[in-house]
């Protein structure tokens, strides 16, 4: 009786007795074990709890009451063993597997570590993988014995531990108390040359450990391995050899062997040819690994020569990539990585010369280029441009390669780097057919300065058996019908639209016709006419203060109504009602007039019936289907991992409230993943890097988050660990953007849903797929004629070289010396005049004019931060209105300079008394000085 648990047991022992505390189980060891056996194992645990666990599994092996193996299991699952439950549930000790090389490193760096952590700190961010057991003990060490003492017994109860998150757990910990000393100890490459300390998060995916003494190191073979672009496990022992397998190994010392899947060496043959290159693989395959491999491979050819710069388009995205670059490099100390991003104080030319491979966003590049501080891109060897398709227009990218391009066809010669480009999909802009195709990819690739497309095509089996790209099933579901809650909307939207003709004929204003409430086509409208309303002029200057406010106040609650619209279109009413909620009471916080107060009052007067509406009316058909295929799916497979693709951030919130207050749902611990953008109404200010990190690491966790709903930050370079489903909520773009997003769906099985009520959204969506198809047959088109592409590229290299010397020929437009006032865009009240402005680090527009106060309110800002050394620390708003005018901010050792925002204010003409509106500053038609500290005197400025 109970061989088979007996027999694995004993198979599993070694796993067992490094976790379990058998004073822990004390419930089991009463019922089962006799009184002296008890006492012999707890005696033994005050001298080794290993000893103590290995004497509990002996005795158990001589039980045969029935029952106490269930007894067993259900004590561990009461103790809080959960990670070791579920391995001797299953018998699956995988997990537990892994914690080994980390459980190894912590015990390495344990004299150190405990001298430099702080225990009674990190407790309150330990609770993901503390029990309260073992921080009552921890904290009773530190009174009793010290913070060393007490430091000890975190490490003891970590070795011991069964938490699969323990480890990151433990890092983030360390970094949110700022104990940078301990966290250093734990970071890669700080211990050894091994490849496997150059892995993230502590080694996490790692499955064995090197061992080194004197003279020998175990022998090993490393295989690159990517699992969805993750910034976990880059490197994978092709051995398979666990902890205990390489501590028996013993051999001369001999260096690691790189090797890349066959397919990655593919697309890396033409960019480690020197040639300029655009790589063009699926999301998932390891295009970033293929980038650090061209990079290894271009520093070797070029030793203490090569100067490499790789470039993400996002803040995001940089510093993800920042990571894989930094710990990659870490076990080779001649090569020196740094990263910059846009908050960072340091000079791009001091950070190029020091390091050999640098990681930032383009347009920190193009400032640097812009301000002097590096005289040309010929500085570098080596350009990788990440997400490369975003290489046209006014993009950071395609200014770079303006200049690339500039340098390259001008009379001089010049010694440029190499390019290569990394991207998921070439189907940039509109086309109708397979021609038309090849010329936008001839376009980018001569914007790029490439001659050669890297495509898998030898080993495109292989490549299939590591991406699977997911079924895509297209759900169309009814609209919403006409009912009472839009009925009320819309007559309210109806009321203010009369009050606005009132003060003005609004519909001159625009000539945007049939728009419909709750369409994009409105919204457009409302913009249109809030410009038009910026620039109106009366004879009398109070009636057109009177005005202007009046319409911007109609307009914006237009605009919030509209809204409110669309999301009722896709959520539900309850979620439309707290988004007018949040804006009505943030009107009453501010200016709250005659007009507003009428405003707030219609919203006012059907609150009680929206309520009820919004309580009793029928639910949104689009949430049903999305209800059914979330209950369906996770009835199949409990583990499913989902990630849920919306519009806007409103959205977001809305869906997570809604599966949150679904009984069949709320399991799945909705997380959200939005952008650093700026602050909304609803949603607050955008997320920032922590934040989003924290949210992904929840939804890697099994036993957390399972779904994540993503605005369109998540399509493009963040990493999101592969899941088996994505939903795309009414949100279809591009051929690029459905590329990006199915290619989040990347286990193997997965599946992609498009969920919509307009038929148009899912004919896109189906146009897309085939506008792949067409991209797919082009570039193999290009390929095939490589002569073709070179001469296509030359042609529009030409074209645009001719374009841009046109525009740069054009006279530049002269600035006017006349004397200008900045009136608030919304109330037409006074704020300073032109003389009075002062530009810092070309960027920045102060008012030097200290009465300025005296028209202005300010109040705390509620996230200060520092930017090209100024540091804001107040909001500026209108005194009249509360518009929001822009900062308060300190510079060097001066005070509360006013920094302002041209779209805040419209610019009139003394002298003329015309108005214009400018949405950029570098649009105004007057001349700007810079800012110059010897204007900043007491007399000017008071002390």
């Amino acid at each position: 009786m109970y061989d088979l648990e007996k027999q694995n047991l004993r198979l599993f022992s070694s796993y067992i007795v490094h976790v379990l505390r058998p004073s822990y189980m004390k419930v089991f060891l009463n019922e089962y074990l006799g009184k002296e056996d008890v006492e012999q194992i707890l005696s033994q645990e005050s001298r080794s709890v290993t000893l103590a666990a290995k004497m509990l599994l002996e005795k158990m092996m001589c039980l045969e009451e029935v029952g106490w193996f269930q007894a067993f299991l259900d004590t561990l699952h009461a103790s809080e063993y959960t990670g070791l439950h579920a391995a001797v549930n299953t018998w699956d000790f995988q997990e537990m597997e892994a914690l080994l090389p980390l459980k190894t490193l912590l015990e390495r760096v344990e004299p150190s570590i405990t001298k430099n952590m702080k225990p009674s700190e990190l407790l309150p961010h330990m609770s993901d993988c503390l029990t309260q057991r073992d921080c009552e003990e921890i904290r009773a060490v530190q009174e009793q014995r010290g913070c060393v003492a007490a430091s000890e017994c975190l490490v003891d109860i970590l070795k011991r531990s069964d938490k699969p998150n323990w480890f990151k757990v433990l890092k983030l910990a360390l970094d949110n108390c700022n104990q940078r000393l301990a966290l250093d100890l734990l970071e890669p490459g700080t211990l050894c040359a091994c490849p496997l300390c150059c892995l993230s998060d502590g080694n996490e995916k790692c499955m064995m450990e090197c061992e080194e003494s004197s003279d020998t190191m175990a022998t090993v073979c490393f295989e690159y391995h990517e699992d969805g672009e993750s910034d976990m496990g880059l490197l994978k022992s092709s051995n398979d050899l666990s902890l205990s397998n390489l501590q028996g190994n013993t051999g001369t010392h001999t260096s690691t062997e790189k090797k890349l899947r066959d397919y990655q060496r593919e697309l890396t043959t033409a960019a480690c040819n020197g040639q300029n290159t655009i790589i063009c693989a699926p999301t998932g395959c390891g295009k970033t690994i293929v980038a650090l491999m061209i990079c290894e491979d271009h520093l070797k050819k070029f030793p203490g020569k090569a100067k490499v710069v790789f470039m993400a388009t996002k803040v995001e995205v940089y510093d993800q990539q920042y990571k894989l670059f930094l710990e990659h490099f870490s076990k080779d100390p001649d090569i020196r990585v740094t990263g910059v991003c846009g908050d960072m104080e340091l000079c791009v030319q001091t950070v190029v010369e020091c390091n050999d491979i640098v990681v930032l966003t383009p347009q920190i590049l193009v400032n640097a280029l812009q301000r002097g501080e590096l005289l040309s891109l010929q500085v570098f060897t080596l350009l990788i441009l990440d997400e490369c398709h975003n290489t046209t227009g006014k993009h950071p990218y395609n200014n770079l390669m303006g200049r690339y391009l500039d340098a390259k066809l001008g009379p001089s010669a010049h010694t440029l780097p190499q390019v290569v480009g990394l991207t998921a999909s070439v189907g940039i802009g509109t086309f109708k057919n397979q021609l038309e195709a090849e010329n936008n990819i001839c376009q980018l690739c001569a914007n790029l300065d490439a001659r050669v497309i890297s495509t898998v095509t030898k080993h495109i089996d292989e490549l299939r058996s590591y991406v699977h790209i997911p079924d895509k099933e297209f759900y169309l579901v009814p609209p919403q019908t006409s009912n009472p809650f839009i009925e009320i909307i819309t007559g309210i939207m109806s009321n203010i639209e009369q009050l606005a003709r009132t003060v003005y004929n609004i519909e001159s204003l625009s000539p945007i016709q049939n728009r419909e409430y709750g369409s994009q086509k409105y919204e457009q409208w409302i913009v249109e006419v809030q410009k038009r309303c910026k620039l109106l002029q009366l004879q009398d200057p109070e009636e057109e203060k009177r005005m202007c406010r009046a319409l911007y106040n109609y307009t914006e609650h237009l605009r919030k109504y509209n809204d409110a619209l669309i999301i009722y279109e896709d959520a539900r009413a309850k979620d439309a009602l707290v988004y007018l909620q949040a804006f009505i009471q943030q009107v009453r916080n501010a200016g709250y007039g005659d007009t507003e107060s009428h405003l707030a009052a219609l919203l006012d007067s059907q609150w009680a019936q929206l309520q009820h509406l919004a309580t009793e009316g029928q639910e949104n058909p689009k949430l049903q289907e999305l209800k059914f295929i979330l209950d369906e799916e996770y009835h199949n497979n409990d583990q499913t991992r989902t990630v849920l693709f919306v519009r806007t951030r409103a959205l977001t919130d809305a869906l997570k409230n809604w599966i949150e207050e679904t009984d069949s749902l709320n399991f799945l611990k909705p997380g959200i993943l939005i952008g650093r953008g700026r602050k909304s109404h609803l949603t607050g200010s955008g997320m920032t890097l922590t934040s989003q990190k924290g949210v992904l690491d929840s939804f890697k966790s099994s036993d957390q988050s399972k779904i994540l709903i993503a605005t369109s930050v998540a399509d493009e370079g963040i990493d999101i660990p592969q899941c088996n489903l994505v939903i795309m909520y009414e949100y279809v773009g591009n051929v690029v953007k459905m590329v990006q997003v199915r290619g989040r769906g990347r286990a193997q099985g997965s599946r992609c849903f498009l969920i919509s009520s307009s038929k148009e959204r899912i004919d896109k969506e189906k146009l897309n797929m085939q506008r792949e198809e067409v991209v797919e047959k082009a570039i193999a088109s290009l390929q095939s004629s490589p002569e073709d592409l070179r001469a296509k590229v030359d042609v529009f290299q030409r074209e645009e070289k001719a374009r841009r010397a046109h525009v740069s020929a054009e006279p530049e437009r002269p600035h006017d010396m006349g004397s200008y006032q900045l009136l608030c865009a919304k109330c037409r009240h006074f704020a300073c005049f032109s003389s009075d402005l002062r530009v810092l680090q070309e960027a920045h527009h102060i008012i030097l004019d200290r009465s300025v106060f005296n028209r202005c309110e300010t109040k705390p800002h509620g996230k200060p931060k520092t930017f090209d050394g100024i540091t804001k620390t107040k909001k500026l708003l209108c005194g009249n209105c509360k518009m929001d005018w822009g900062i308060i901010a300190s510079y060097l050792n001066i005070q509360n300079l006013p920094v302002v925002k041209i779209e805040s204010f419209v610019i009139q003409n003394i002298k003329t008394q015309q108005i214009a509106y400018f949405r950029k500053w570098k649009d105004v038609t007057f001349a700007l000085r810079t800012f110059d500290l010897a204007e900043m005197s007491a007399e000017r400025w008071g002390p």
